[in-house]
């Protein structure tokens, strides 16, 4: 398959203030944050020429820069009207952004207090439409045997470049199993979270169950289906789920920016099968980002 490369493509990206040609915005081989992992990001979608929670994302931004021990030279404001100019200067309707901050090539060691803070914004063409039934047969995943870290040993709560580094090795060795993603469980044997998305489990009592975020990112879709459900007569549960819970459950689905609401089928030898509350969140998040795209409040059935 013929990918296109994302260093050589046409359009616009936003970095250090400006808009640049996409191919001239590099950065040095040894900034710090290509070396020490000292840089933050956010992943974004465009719907219909506007960005989903928006504000909510860059201000989770700036969290995570100021957990990491830097803050961003830009405000919240001065960054949406960046990741604004990117998207006008694309003509993007529906799309993926991608804010990035990171230490530059001042200092190059573990110290690296007066390295400059550079940030960019860049945003490419993503069609969110999907054959709901093809959706609804559910992904298979893996269970990895790389764990989420203990809060105590990593910036946890943060959305740091560093976290991704056993997220990809875990979906790499999935995907070499014939798997779509994997499970990760956390440092204490606890479900946690797939590779880069929530996960939620229908159980046989009815109520929808979805693993404590004490260890792991609360997403914003996270945040959002979770009040999605209760709005549609589910109640939530956040707990600690055990892996032999999920025995449990008859309906399994992720949640993220990139996955929206995934319906999950199969997890390593537990197996679930998309049903009437899938389906209603899969829908129900669909109308959501929509009608924010558009201003128009939607009411649950």
């Amino acid at each position: 398959m013929s990918l296109l490369p994302f260093d050589d493509r046409d359009g616009a990206i936003w970095m250090d203030g400006a808009l640049l040609d996409w191919r001239d915005a590099k950065l040095h081989v040894l900034s710090h944050g290509l070396h020490y992992a000292s840089s933050v990001f956010e992943g974004e979608r465009v719907y219909s020429g506007r960005i989903f929670k928006s504000r909510e994302h860059t201000e989770r931004l700036h969290r995570s820069a100021e957990i990491l021990g830097f803050k961003i030279p830009y405000d919240v404001d001065a960054i949406e009207d960046a990741k604004q100019a990117v998207i006008d200067s694309m003509g993007i309707v529906d799309g993926y952004v991608r804010p990035v901050a990171w230490r530059g090539s001042e200092m190059m060691g573990v110290s690296a207090q007066q390295n400059t803070i550079h940030l960019a914004v860049a945003a490419w063409e993503w069609p969110s439409y999907f054959d709901p039934e093809a959706k609804m047969k559910g992904i298979n995943l893996d269970i990895a045997k790389w764990r989420r870290p203990a809060p105590d040993t990593a910036p946890t709560n943060s959305k740091a470049a560093g976290l991704y580094m056993i997220a990809t090795m875990s979906k790499h060795d999935a995907e070499a199993r014939g798997f779509h993603d994997a499970l990760m469980l956390d440092y204490r044997g606890y479900v946690a979270e797939a590779t880069g998305a929530n996960i939620f489990f229908l159980m046989d009592d009815g109520r929808l169950h979805t693993p404590k975020p004490d260890c792991f990112l609360d997403g914003i879709t996270r945040r959002t289906v979770i009040q999605l459900a209760k709005d549609n007569g589910y109640e939530v549960v956040e707990r600690h789920i055990r892996p032999e819970d999920m025995t449990r459950a008859t309906e399994c689905f992720l949640t993220g920016t990139a996955a929206e609401v995934t319906p999950v089928g199969k997890i390593g030898t537990y197996g679930f099968t998309p049903g009437e509350m899938t389906r209603t969140l899969v829908d129900a998040y669909e109308a959501t980002v929509r009608a924010h795209a558009t201003g128009v409040a939607v009411a649950a059935e």
